[in-house]
Protein backbone atom coordinates (compact mmCIF):
# COMPACT_ATOMS: atom_id res chain seq x y z
CA UNK A 1 0.00 0.00 0.00
CA UNK A 2 0.83 3.85 -0.60
CA UNK A 3 1.48 6.44 1.76
CA UNK A 4 -1.19 7.65 3.33
CA UNK A 5 -1.62 10.63 2.97
CA UNK A 6 -4.53 12.10 5.58
CA UNK A 7 -6.43 10.61 8.69
CA UNK A 8 -9.89 9.94 8.11
CA UNK A 9 -11.87 12.28 9.66
CA UNK A 10 -8.93 14.92 10.91
CA UNK A 11 -10.09 17.85 9.37
CA UNK A 12 -7.48 19.56 7.16
CA UNK A 13 -5.62 22.91 8.35
CA UNK A 14 -6.83 26.16 7.05
CA UNK A 15 -4.61 27.53 4.65
CA UNK A 16 -1.64 30.88 5.94
CA UNK A 17 -3.51 33.83 5.79
CA UNK A 18 -2.49 35.90 3.01
CA UNK A 19 0.35 38.24 3.85
CA UNK A 20 -0.06 42.00 4.94
CA UNK A 21 0.06 44.34 1.60
CA UNK A 22 2.76 46.60 2.63
CA UNK A 23 2.25 50.23 3.45
CA UNK A 24 2.44 52.29 0.22
CA UNK A 25 4.37 55.40 -0.03
CA UNK A 26 1.88 58.83 -0.32
CA UNK A 27 2.26 59.84 -4.14
CA UNK A 28 4.68 62.53 -5.21
CA UNK A 29 4.23 66.06 -6.01
CA UNK A 30 4.58 64.70 -10.03
CA UNK A 31 1.78 62.28 -10.04
CA UNK A 32 -1.38 63.79 -11.36
CA UNK A 33 -4.29 63.68 -9.21
CA UNK A 34 -6.46 60.87 -9.44
CA UNK A 35 -9.75 61.64 -11.58
CA UNK A 36 -13.20 61.50 -10.00
CA UNK A 37 -14.94 58.10 -11.35
CA UNK A 38 -16.94 58.35 -14.67
CA UNK A 39 -20.45 60.01 -14.44
CA UNK A 40 -19.79 62.83 -11.91
CA UNK A 41 -19.29 66.44 -12.99
CA UNK A 42 -16.89 69.06 -11.76
CA UNK A 43 -17.34 72.39 -11.57
CA UNK A 44 -15.07 74.75 -13.64
CA UNK A 45 -13.06 77.80 -11.49
CA UNK A 46 -13.26 80.52 -14.52
CA UNK A 47 -16.85 79.82 -15.90
CA UNK A 48 -18.34 78.36 -12.82
CA UNK A 49 -19.98 75.61 -14.64
CA UNK A 50 -20.46 72.15 -13.95
CA UNK A 51 -18.69 69.62 -16.41
CA UNK A 52 -19.07 65.77 -17.11
CA UNK A 53 -16.71 63.91 -16.50
CA UNK A 54 -17.51 61.65 -19.19
CA UNK A 55 -16.76 63.86 -22.16
CA UNK A 56 -12.79 63.62 -23.29
CA UNK A 57 -12.83 67.84 -23.10
CA UNK A 58 -13.86 67.50 -19.16
CA UNK A 59 -10.77 69.66 -18.05
CA UNK A 60 -7.68 71.31 -17.94
CA UNK A 61 -5.57 70.52 -14.59
CA UNK A 62 -2.68 72.96 -13.62
CA UNK A 63 -0.15 70.46 -12.97
CA UNK A 64 2.52 72.58 -10.90
CA UNK A 65 -0.81 73.30 -8.19
CA UNK A 66 -2.81 70.43 -8.61
CA UNK A 67 -5.78 71.20 -6.94
CA UNK A 68 -7.38 73.27 -9.58
CA UNK A 69 -9.74 72.17 -12.67
CA UNK A 70 -10.69 74.47 -15.33
CA UNK A 71 -12.82 73.76 -18.81
CA UNK A 72 -10.20 73.42 -21.98
CA UNK A 73 -12.07 76.05 -23.41
CA UNK A 74 -12.08 78.40 -20.74
CA UNK A 75 -8.27 77.72 -20.44
CA UNK A 76 -7.73 78.41 -24.18
CA UNK A 77 -9.67 81.86 -24.24
CA UNK A 78 -7.79 82.68 -21.11
CA UNK A 79 -4.34 81.73 -22.49
CA UNK A 80 -5.09 83.77 -25.78
CA UNK A 81 -6.59 86.92 -23.77
CA UNK A 82 -3.28 87.30 -21.57
CA UNK A 83 -1.13 86.71 -24.77
CA UNK A 84 -3.45 89.51 -26.44
CA UNK A 85 -2.03 91.58 -23.50
CA UNK A 86 1.06 90.73 -24.23
CA UNK A 87 1.65 89.27 -20.72
CA UNK A 88 3.35 86.10 -21.53
CA UNK A 89 3.96 84.29 -18.12
CA UNK A 90 0.95 83.43 -17.17
CA UNK A 91 -0.70 83.34 -13.92
CA UNK A 92 -3.05 80.50 -12.90
CA UNK A 93 -6.87 81.47 -13.39
CA UNK A 94 -7.48 80.22 -9.94
CA UNK A 95 -7.98 82.73 -6.67
CA UNK A 96 -5.49 83.21 -4.73
CA UNK A 97 -2.61 80.79 -6.55
CA UNK A 98 0.80 82.27 -7.45
CA UNK A 99 1.88 79.41 -9.85
CA UNK A 100 2.25 80.70 -13.44
CA UNK A 101 1.05 77.93 -16.28
CA UNK A 102 4.06 76.20 -18.14
CA UNK A 103 3.58 76.12 -21.99
CA UNK A 104 4.60 72.85 -22.36
CA UNK A 105 2.35 71.02 -20.48
CA UNK A 106 -0.55 72.94 -22.71
CA UNK A 107 1.30 72.61 -25.44
CA UNK A 108 -1.61 70.07 -27.15
CA UNK A 109 -4.19 71.97 -25.99
CA UNK A 110 -3.58 75.51 -27.42
CA UNK A 111 -2.12 74.07 -30.71
CA UNK A 112 1.05 74.92 -32.23
CA UNK A 113 0.35 79.02 -33.38
CA UNK A 114 -0.69 79.92 -30.04
CA UNK A 115 2.23 77.91 -28.56
CA UNK A 116 5.05 79.40 -30.59
CA UNK A 117 3.86 82.86 -29.89
CA UNK A 118 3.36 81.98 -25.99
CA UNK A 119 7.04 80.92 -26.27
CA UNK A 120 8.33 83.98 -27.92
CA UNK A 121 6.81 86.23 -25.71
CA UNK A 122 8.75 84.54 -22.95
CA UNK A 123 11.75 84.41 -24.43
CA UNK A 124 11.40 88.48 -25.64
CA UNK A 125 10.51 89.05 -21.73
CA UNK A 126 13.46 87.50 -20.80
CA UNK A 127 15.67 89.97 -22.69
CA UNK A 128 13.81 92.85 -22.29
CA UNK A 129 16.29 94.92 -21.02
CA UNK A 130 19.45 93.95 -23.25
CA UNK A 131 19.81 95.88 -27.03
CA UNK A 132 17.43 93.72 -29.41
CA UNK A 133 15.94 93.91 -32.95
CA UNK A 134 14.69 92.08 -35.26
CA UNK A 135 15.85 91.18 -38.70
CA UNK A 136 14.67 93.51 -41.52
CA UNK A 137 14.40 90.81 -43.75
CA UNK A 138 10.20 89.93 -44.65
CA UNK A 139 11.16 86.05 -44.90
CA UNK A 140 13.32 85.96 -41.69
CA UNK A 141 12.48 88.44 -39.04
CA UNK A 142 14.33 86.73 -36.34
CA UNK A 143 14.57 88.34 -33.16
CA UNK A 144 18.68 89.29 -33.14
CA UNK A 145 20.11 90.20 -29.16
CA UNK A 146 22.87 92.03 -28.69
CA UNK A 147 24.72 89.48 -25.90
CA UNK A 148 28.30 91.00 -26.31
CA UNK A 149 27.42 94.89 -25.49
CA UNK A 150 28.73 97.80 -26.95
CA UNK A 151 28.14 99.95 -30.16
CA UNK A 152 27.22 97.58 -32.56
CA UNK A 153 26.39 98.68 -36.64
CA UNK A 154 26.95 96.04 -39.14
CA UNK A 155 25.18 92.66 -37.90
CA UNK A 156 24.82 89.54 -39.75
CA UNK A 157 21.37 87.55 -39.16
CA UNK A 158 22.31 83.61 -37.87
CA UNK A 159 19.21 82.80 -39.36
CA UNK A 160 18.83 84.06 -43.43
CA UNK A 161 23.03 84.90 -42.96
CA UNK A 162 22.00 88.15 -44.44
CA UNK A 163 23.59 91.83 -43.44
CA UNK A 164 21.86 94.44 -41.66
CA UNK A 165 22.22 97.89 -40.06
CA UNK A 166 21.88 96.88 -36.16
CA UNK A 167 21.48 100.61 -35.98
CA UNK A 168 19.05 101.49 -38.46
CA UNK A 169 17.07 98.51 -38.24
CA UNK A 170 17.39 98.05 -42.50
CA UNK A 171 19.32 95.84 -44.85
CA UNK A 172 22.91 96.89 -45.14
CA UNK A 173 23.61 100.42 -46.30
CA UNK A 174 27.12 99.90 -47.67
CA UNK A 175 29.30 102.92 -48.30
CA UNK A 176 26.59 104.97 -46.32
CA UNK A 177 26.03 106.59 -42.92
CA UNK A 178 23.16 105.69 -40.84
CA UNK A 179 22.07 109.67 -41.25
CA UNK A 180 22.04 109.14 -45.13
CA UNK A 181 19.90 105.72 -45.35
CA UNK A 182 16.71 108.48 -46.06
CA UNK A 183 19.14 109.38 -49.21
CA UNK A 184 19.35 106.29 -51.01
CA UNK A 185 16.74 106.75 -54.05
CA UNK A 186 17.57 103.31 -56.45
CA UNK A 187 19.32 100.75 -56.79
CA UNK A 188 22.43 102.10 -58.11
CA UNK A 189 23.05 104.15 -54.75
CA UNK A 190 23.26 100.88 -53.52
CA UNK A 191 25.54 99.41 -56.14
CA UNK A 192 28.10 102.71 -55.39
CA UNK A 193 28.03 102.25 -51.99
CA UNK A 194 28.87 98.60 -52.35
CA UNK A 195 31.58 99.33 -54.56
CA UNK A 196 32.75 101.80 -52.17
CA UNK A 197 33.36 99.51 -49.13
CA UNK A 198 34.67 96.89 -51.33
CA UNK A 199 37.62 99.18 -52.45
CA UNK A 200 37.85 100.70 -49.07
CA UNK A 201 37.37 104.67 -50.30
CA UNK A 202 37.33 106.95 -47.75
CA UNK A 203 34.98 109.95 -46.50
CA UNK A 204 35.91 113.43 -45.87
CA UNK A 205 34.85 113.92 -42.85
CA UNK A 206 34.80 117.64 -43.83
CA UNK A 207 32.43 117.52 -47.39
CA UNK A 208 31.55 113.24 -46.88
CA UNK A 209 32.88 113.27 -50.35
CA UNK A 210 34.82 109.34 -51.12
CA UNK A 211 38.65 109.64 -51.58
CA UNK A 212 40.51 106.59 -53.50
CA UNK A 213 43.98 105.59 -52.48
CA UNK A 214 45.76 104.97 -55.83
CA UNK A 215 49.21 104.73 -54.68
CA UNK A 216 51.78 106.44 -52.50
CA UNK A 217 51.09 108.10 -49.44
CA UNK A 218 48.11 107.23 -47.10
CA UNK A 219 47.27 111.10 -46.48
CA UNK A 220 45.20 111.94 -49.50
CA UNK A 221 44.45 115.54 -49.47
CA UNK A 222 40.54 115.99 -50.26
CA UNK A 223 39.35 118.51 -53.00
CA UNK A 224 37.86 120.25 -50.53
CA UNK A 225 41.11 120.71 -48.84
CA UNK A 226 40.65 118.65 -45.51
CA UNK A 227 43.68 115.52 -45.08
CA UNK A 228 42.15 112.11 -45.48
CA UNK A 229 44.35 109.33 -43.93
CA UNK A 230 43.17 105.87 -45.20
CA UNK A 231 43.77 102.70 -42.80
CA UNK A 232 42.37 105.25 -39.85
CA UNK A 233 38.59 106.14 -38.72
CA UNK A 234 39.80 108.93 -36.85
CA UNK A 235 38.78 110.97 -39.04
CA UNK A 236 41.88 112.96 -39.68
CA UNK A 237 42.76 113.25 -35.57
CA UNK A 238 45.94 111.80 -35.96
CA UNK A 239 46.89 113.99 -38.87
CA UNK A 240 46.51 116.97 -36.84
CA UNK A 241 47.81 115.20 -33.80
CA UNK A 242 51.23 114.63 -35.76
CA UNK A 243 51.07 118.41 -37.24
CA UNK A 244 50.93 119.13 -33.37
CA UNK A 245 54.02 117.89 -31.95
CA UNK A 246 55.76 118.50 -35.38
CA UNK A 247 55.47 121.92 -34.91
CA UNK A 248 56.51 121.17 -30.90
CA UNK A 249 59.56 119.83 -32.09
CA UNK A 250 60.49 122.35 -34.59
CA UNK A 251 59.78 125.06 -31.52
CA UNK A 252 61.88 123.10 -29.38
CA UNK A 253 64.36 123.03 -31.67
CA UNK A 254 64.26 126.94 -32.46
CA UNK A 255 64.62 127.32 -28.89
CA UNK A 256 67.56 125.71 -28.43
CA UNK A 257 69.32 126.89 -30.95
CA UNK A 258 68.61 130.88 -29.83
CA UNK A 259 69.91 129.61 -26.40
CA UNK A 260 72.73 128.46 -28.31
CA UNK A 261 73.01 131.64 -30.66
CA UNK A 262 72.22 133.54 -27.82
CA UNK A 263 75.72 131.87 -25.79
CA UNK A 264 78.40 132.35 -28.49
CA UNK A 265 78.22 136.29 -27.05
Amino acid sequence: MGNVTSTPGRPEPPPPPPPLPASQPPPSAAEPLELPPPGQNFTCEICIEPIEIATQTFRTQNPRCRTHYFCNDCMIKYIKAKLEDSVPRIPCPALNCSEFLDPEEYWVLVGDPLFVRWCDGLCESAIMGMDRCYCPNVNCSSLIVNECGGTVKKATCPNCKRSFCFRCKIPWHSGFRCEETGELRDQNDRAFGVLAEQRKWKRCPRCHHFVELIAGCRIVKCSCGRLVQHGCDCGGRCQRIFNCLLYIVLGFNLLLFFLYFMCQY
